[in-house]
């Protein structure tokens, strides 16, 4: 699989669809998807890759399967956008959330949909935002030395 292509990602619906190179044929690429949903493990489709089965020809055709499918087959409804506050940096997604005044953040690897966040609580998104990057800019540093 080659990387998530999380900035083309849609949220829709309560889910972020997050789109990615399946494979190539005849050099044109296939295209799949992942979903992310914001009620977590307690939606079926939740780290789920390409439920619907079906792959695209573009990034645009495989948002609309993908939005098709949750037409039709989700398992909550939702009427917010938790994915709202969320950001690319070095290919990483970042999805910044708010509770009770105090920010916490979501962090997905280029090439994984595994949460690798720190347990860590801040003050202001800002906040947030500069010590994930003070982080990432630290690890990339370290692999260019070796």
């Amino acid at each position: 699989m080659s990387r998530l292509l999380y900035e083309s990602s849609l949220s829709y619906k309560g889910y972020l669809i997050i789109p990615f190179v399946f494979g190539k044929a005849d050099n044109y690429e296939i295209y799949s998807y992942k979903l992310l949903a914001e009620v977590g493990h307690k939606s079926q489709f939740h780290k789920t890759e390409n439920p619907a089965g079906i792959y695209g020809s573009s990034i645009s055709n495989i948002i609309d399967i993908a939005k098709e499918h949750i037409e039709q087959q989700s398992d909550f409804v939702s009427y917010g956008d938790s994915f709202k506050s969320r950001y690319i940096y070095r290919h990483n997604l970042i999805i910044v959330c708010q509770e009770e005044g105090k920010y916490f953040y979501d962090h997905y690897p280029p090439d994984l949909l595994n949460n690798i966040a720190a347990p860590k609580l801040f003050k202001s998104e800002y906040e947030c935002l500069s010590w994930i990057k003070q982080g990432l800019d630290g690890r990339y540093t370290r692999q260019r030395i070796r």
